[in-house]
């Protein structure tokens, strides 16, 4: 064989063994990169879900424990004290004077929050400062007699079988809209399990067009 056959033979295998070794760099920095990508969506799902809520949301006490089951039993039902006025209009979080058709600056009970309740508000005539978990924003109406009363709606369909409850939990509040989380959910994603899980426009007009067939009109629920 001639030198020049000899050279040729040498300059092919060292271009072959230069590809091999360029396919595996080429390899290992793909396998590199898909490895740096599954860190990052996991890195980034985490924090959405478990960091950006605790931040996103600040939790504020209620000034006291309210016992619902225990003033459901007393009273019977929701209505003794959240009732709908003559008008059509519902008073919502019942007033101090309410309150004090039953309780007197005598407590009733024993317990820590009736003393509180008593000795803060009831002596010194002032209303509880409550968080309402159900604030919806300004600009939306909603008829609780239209639904409670005309559809005769149960109050658990939005709120949860709240009057089973023997305790507050934290008010959790947006910091960037103001809102309670109930409106939103307490899923970040959106997901919900029950009716009562949030109480976004988008819950509203899901079960308007299921129950009636239109999802119903703007003027209807926003000023």
């Amino acid at each position: 064989m001639s030198k020049k056959e000899n050279k040729n033979e040498s300059g092919s295998a060292e271009s072959a063994g230069e590809c091999t070794a360029g396919d595996t760099k080429d390899d290992k920095g793909l396998g590199l990169g898909v490895i740096f990508f599954i860190l990052a969506f996991v890195i980034c799902f985490l924090s959405g879900t478990l960091l950006f809520p605790k931040l996103l949301y600040s939790k504020k006490e209620q000034p006291f424990n309210f016992n619902h089951e225990l003033h459901v039993g007393e009273t019977g039902d929701c209505e003794s004290c959240h009732a709908i006025r003559e008008d059509g209009s519902f008073n919502g979080i019942p007033k101090l004077a309410k309150c004090q058709e039953c309780h007197t600056e005598t407590p009733l009970g024993e317990t820590e929050d009736e003393a509180v309740f008593t000795e803060m508000y009831v002596a010194k005539e002032k209303e509880v400062p409550w968080y309402v978990y159900s604030r919806q924003p300004d600009c939306v109406f909603f008829s609780h007699a239209a639904h409670t009363k005309t559809e005769g709606m149960d109050c658990v369909t939005c709120h949860g079988p709240i009057g089973t409850s023997t305790n507050l939990k934290p008010y959790e509040e947006n910091r960037i809209t103001g809102y309670s989380r109930e409106i939103w959910g307490q899923n970040i994603w959106g997901i919900k399990k029950h009716s009562w899980d949030r109480m976004k426009m988008d819950d509203c007009a899901e079960c308007h067009k299921k129950e009636t067939g239109h999802q119903g009109y703007c003027f209807q629920c926003h000023k």
